[in-house]
């Protein structure tokens, strides 16, 4: 016999509060709201939009996002880039360094045959080398984005020497074509504190000077990609003018309770819009062995906690039909247990279901295989399908 559980797409047509817990759940209107935002945020400031699909690896999303306006999906990894390509995505940015020969064989192979939109970070000779190797066999050309690094930071270039370096490899690369600049900002800060945003500020000045620098190599409107999801505020403010802006924000599409809520440019007093939280996952008391103190049946195999841990939001009581807020906090996980910290005056029951909001969508996602998707009455319309 098949269990029923939130992994299986027969849960559709049943309420949120009847699945068995622990599930993940995807508000349907407020992914619908953001979509919308971000897009207009977009179009207000002259930016195009290629949101990476690493955060939710779930094509049916990336699809949502193209629909909204988006022209690509960003990815990580040559695996990603494949799970793109056979959901139909027709445009793909790599935002690392493609140096697997297989592997830069295979999307070279993909470019050759057309109708496949594909550009790729570089950092090095040797990495322009082994595109142009590909590229040539395939007999295809493979636009490259030249990335810009700082020291001691993540990958790319350090200094304009390597920067020239690898702008004179991709000279020499008939199948190689330069066409323009890119970088990570979320590498320098992660938050937004003053020094965050002046250390951010300086970084992306540098990335636009790259751009300005090599401008005269790329035929066509100049590429500068940057903006994580936690600065494309900045980016968009500080790239404006210098070529065609593509950012790569992810968490928008879900946004989250923790990190991005206190640090997303559109959340907050001062936003000009605000995301809404998308992305829950409820559990069920099961134990409260002590005043204060309660367990979930929620842990690290299901809500993120690499940049804060759950936030309780509301609890169902048991036998009841209507949630109410919670005053609470997680304050540890184990595998599959949630340690539920309460205050005086505040219990919860065994039995009781709780709805946790998450802080950073990126690593909640890829612990679901199947998410519910749920109607503004709670009952779920469909499955979302993951493929990390």
């Amino acid at each position: 016999m098949t269990p029923v559980t939130p992994s299986t797409p027969s849960i559709a047509g049943r309420s949120v509060h009847d699945l068995p817990t622990p599930f993940a759940v995807l508000d349907d209107a407020a992914l619908e709201h953001n979509l919308a935002t971000m897009a207009a945020w977009c179009r207000e400031h002259g930016a195009e939009l290629q949101p990476h699909g690493k955060t939710t690896m779930a094509p049916a999303l990336f699809h949502r996002q193209l629909a909204a306006g988006a022209t690509g999906i960003t990815a990580a990894t040559p695996a990603q880039v494949r799970v793109m390509r056979a959901h139909g995505v027709p445009s793909v940015q790599l935002a690392n360094e493609l140096v697997q020969p297989g592997e830069a064989a295979w999307v070279a192979g993909e470019v050759a045959g057309g109708g496949f939109a594909f550009r790729c970070w570089v950092d090095s000779p040797d990495g322009v080398e082994i595109l142009q190797t590909a590229a040539a066999r395939a007999g295809a050309v493979m636009d490259v984005l030249l990335e810009v690094g700082l020291p001691g930071g993540r990958t790319g270039t350090r200094t304009k020497a390597d920067r020239d370096a690898v702008r004179a490899a991709i000279g020499r690369s008939p199948n190689v074509r330069l066409t323009g600049v890119a970088g990570y900002e979320g590498s320098v800060a992660g938050d937004r504190t003053p020094p965050s945003m002046a250390a951010v500020r300086a970084y992306l000045e540098t990335l636009r000077a790259a751009g300005d620098d090599l401008r005269d190599d790329v035929n066509g409107n100049l590429v500068l990609s940057a903006g994580g999801s936690m600065f494309y505020d900045v980016v968009a403010d500080v790239l404006a003018g210098g070529g065609r802006v593509v950012l790569r924000s992810g968490c928008y599409v879900t946004h989250d309770s923790g990190m991005f809520r206190r640090n997303s440019p559109l959340d907050g007093p001062d936003a000009p819009a605000r995301l809404r939280a998308a992305l829950t996952v409820w559990g069920t008391v099961v134990s409260a062995p002590e005043p204060g103190r309660a367990f979930l049946d929620v842990g690290r195999r299901d809500a993120s906690f690499d940049q804060g841990l759950p936030i309780p939001l509301a609890v169902l009581p048991r036998g009841a039909t209507e949630t109410r807020s919670l005053d609470a906090e997680v304050t540890a996980l184990n595998d599959q247990h949630a340690f539920v910290s309460l205050p005086a005056g505040t219990a919860l029951a065994v039995g009781d279901r709780v709805q946790l909001g998450i802080s950073h969508p990126c690593t909640t996602f890829d612990k679901w295989r199947h998410l519910a998707l749920a109607g503004p009455d709670g009952v779920v319309t469909d499955v979302v399908e993951t493929w990390f």
